[in-house]
C-alpha cells in the first residue's frame, strides 16, 4: 500500500473535478432552495415549487446535452479518488434520470393539487433520488455504489407510503421497506464477502482497495473458481435483482406498484428498474466480466421465469397497476436477455439502454392517461369503457403506449424488442429468444384487451354524461404530445438517439 505522503494526497486531490458533477450539486442546491421557499413564503409555496423543481431539473439537462459530444467528458475518465467513472454510457443515464423526474414532477403536480398531502417534501424528495441515481450510475466503487443506492431506497420508502391516509399506501410503504431493508442485506453482505476475499494476501491478486472495480475485476479474473467469489458475486447480483423486480425477487411489485401513489409508481417502475440494469451491466460488463461461466445460467434462468411469470400472471390480472406490475416483472426478463447477451455481443449495452428510453416513452403515457381518471389505486378494466369518446386524444396516447409495450410496429418498443432478439440471436442465446418471442404473443393478449375496450365496448354507442368528458390544458396536450411523438419517432427512425452504435 502506497504510503500517505503530501505527493500521495496532492495526487488524490487532482482526481476531485467538482466541475464534472455540476449537475448533481445543482440540482441538491435546487432540494435545499425548495425547503426554503417553504419555510419562507409558505402561501406562495405551491406557485413556486413545481417551477422551480422542473427549472432545476431541465437546466442540468440541458447541460448535459451541450457537454456531450465534449473531450472533458469522454469515456473513461476516473473521479475522486476511484470512486466515480463518467463515461458516454454514464452521461447518457444520467439525462435519462433527469427526463424521468421531470416527467415525475409534471405528473404528480396535477396529482397533488387540491390533496392534504406536503407538496414541497414530495418534489424535494424527487430530486435527490434523482441525484443519487446520477451518482449511482457513474459509481467505480463498492463504497460509492452503496451509498448512493441505499439513498434512492431510503427516499422511496417514504414516498411509496406518502399518502398516509390511505390503507393500501401505507402497506405498500411496510412491505417495500421490509422486502427493500432484506435486498440491502444480502446485498451488503455480499459485498463484504467480496472486499474480505479480495483483501486475502493469500490469493493470486489482492488489494488492500478491493471495493474499487477495477482492482476487484483483476481479482475476481485470477479467482473465479474461489467458492467465496461465487457467494459473494451471486449475493450481490441477489440484492440487485429485488431493486429491478425480477422474479424470484418480485415478491414486493405488485402491492407496492397498487399501493403507492401513481407518480410514484411510474417512477419506481422507470427509474429505479433503470438505475438497477445500469449498474448490473456495469458489473457483468466491469469487475463481474470473469464470472460469465456462472453469471449467464443464473441470469438466463431468472428472465425465463420472469418473462413467463410476468406475462402469464398479467392476463389474469383485472386492476390496471397491477396489470402494470406484472407486465414490469416481464419487462425486466427482457433486459436480463439483453443483459447476458452483453457477455458475447458488446452492443447489447445499446440495446439495453434504448430498450430503457422506449420504456421510459410508453410507461409515462399510460400513466400520465391514469392520472387523469384519479382513484389509481382502484382502477379496472370497466373504467375505460367509451374511453375513445370521453377523450380521444388521451385514448390514442393509451393505445399507442400500450402497444409500445406490446412491441407491436411502427412504435418505438418493437424496435426496442427487435433489437435485444437480434442480440440474443447473435449471441446464440436461442432458448431465451424463444421464450422472449413467447412472452411476447402472450402480452399481446393483455394488452390488446385493455385497448378493445377503450375502442369498442357495448355502450359505445350510448349517450355519455357531458361530465365524464376529460378536458386538458394546452400545457398537457404539449407533454403529453412529445411522449406520442417520441413513441412514433423511436420506432420509425430509432437513430435519432445518440445512443444506437
Amino acid at each position: 500500500m502506497e504510503p500517505i505522503t503530501a505527493d500521495f494526497l496532492k495526487q488524490l486531490a487532482d482526481t476531485n473535478r467538482w466541475s464534472a458533477i455540476l449537475p448533481e450539486i445543482f440540482i441538491a442546491c435546487v432540494a435545499l432552495a425548495l425547503l426554503a421557499i417553504e419555510m419562507l413564503s409558505p402561501k406562495r409555496a405551491g406557485y413556486w415549487v413545481v417551477r422551480t423543481s422542473l427549472l432545476g431539473l431541465l437546466l442540468p439537462l440541458a447541460y448535459l446535452l451541450m457537454t456531450f459530444t465534449c473531450t472533458e467528458c469522454s469515456a473513461g475518465d476516473v473521479l475522486f479518488s476511484g470512486l466515480l467513472l463518467q463515461s458516454d454510457f454514464s452521461t447518457i443515464m444520467r439525462c435519462f434520470f433527469l427526463v424521468s423526474a421531470a416527467l415525475v414532477t409534471y405528473l404528480a403536480a396535477r396529482y397533488l393539487k387540491g390533496s392534504e398531502w406536503a407538496k414541497t417534501e414530495f418534489f424535494v424528495l424527487v430530486l435527490i433520488i434523482a441525484v443519487a441515481m446520477m451518482l449511482l450510475v457513474q459509481s467505480h466503487h463498492f463504497v460509492m455504489f452503496f451509498v448512493a443506492l441505499e439513498t434512492v431506497t431510503i427516499a422511496f420508502y417514504v414516498l411509496v407510503a406518502y399518502c398516509r391516509t390511505r390503507v393500501l399506501s401505507l402497506e405498500a410503504g411496510l412491505k417495500y421497506l421490509v422486502m427493500g431493508a432484506l435486498s440491502s442485506s444480502i446485498l451488503l453482505f455480499g459485498i463484504v464477502l467480496l472486499y474480505g476475499v479480495a483483501g486475502n494476501t493469500a490469493l493470486a491478486g489482492a488489494s488492500p482497495d478491493a471495493l474499487n472495480y477495477t482492482e476487484l475485476k483483476q481479482f475476481i479474473e485470477l479467482n473465479a473458481d474461489n467458492l467465496l467469489v461465487k457467494l459473494g458475486v451471486l449475493m450481490v447480483l441477489a440484492g440487485i435483482c429485488f431493486k429491478i423486480g425480477a422474479v424470484p425477487f418480485q415478491i414486493w411489485v405488485p402491492d407496492v406498484y397498487q399501493g403507492a401513489p401513481l407518480p410514484v409508481t411510474a417512477y419506481l417502475a422507470v427509474a429505479s428498474k433503470a438505475a438497477g440494469f445500469s449498474v448490473l451491466l456495469q458489473l457483468v460488463t466491469g469487475p463481474f466480466a470473469g464470472m460469465s461461466e456462472i453469471l449467464v445460467p443464473v441470469l438466463s434462468v431468472i428472465a425465463i421465469v420472469s418473462i413467463l411469470f410476468g406475462n402469464i400472471a398479467a392476463v389474469t390480472q383485472g386492476q390496471v397497476k397491477r396489470v402494470l406490475a406484472f407486465s414490469g416483472i416481464a419487462h425486466a426478463g427482457y433486459l436480463l436477455v439483453g443483459v447476458v447477451a452483453a457477455f458475447y455481443v458488446p452492443w447489447a449495452v445499446y440495446a439495453v439502454l434504448f430498450y430503457l428510453c422506449t420504456y421510459l416513452v410508453a410507461s409515462f403515457s399510460v400513466m400520465n392517461v391514469l392520472g387523469f381518471l384519479g382513484r389509481d389505486e382502484s382502477l379496472s378494466y370497466d373504467d375505460f369503457k367509451q374511453f375513445s369518446r370521453k377523450s380521444p386524444f388521451l385514448c390514442t396516447l393509451l393505445t399507442c403506449g400500450l402497444g409500445s409495450l406490446a412491441g407491436i410496429p411502427p412504435l418505438g418498443g418493437f424496435i426496442a424488442k427487435l433489437f435485444l432478439f437480434i442480440a440474443a440471436y447473435q449471441a446464440n442465446l436461442y432458448i431465451l429468444l424463444l421464450v422472449s418471442i413467447i412472452g411476447v404473443v402472450i402480452s399481446i393478449y393483455y394488452y390488446f384487451s385493455w385497448i378493445r375496450i377503450c375502442l369498442f365496448t357495448e355502450h359505445s354507442l350510448h349517450a355519455i354524461d357531458e361530465k365524464s368528458v376529460i378536458s386538458l390544458r394546452r400545457r398537457d396536450y404539449c407533454v403529453l404530445g412529445s411522449l406520442l411523438f417520441a413513441s412514433l419517432l423511436l420506432g420509425l427512425y430509432p437513430g435519432v438517439l445518440p445512443i444506437i452504435p
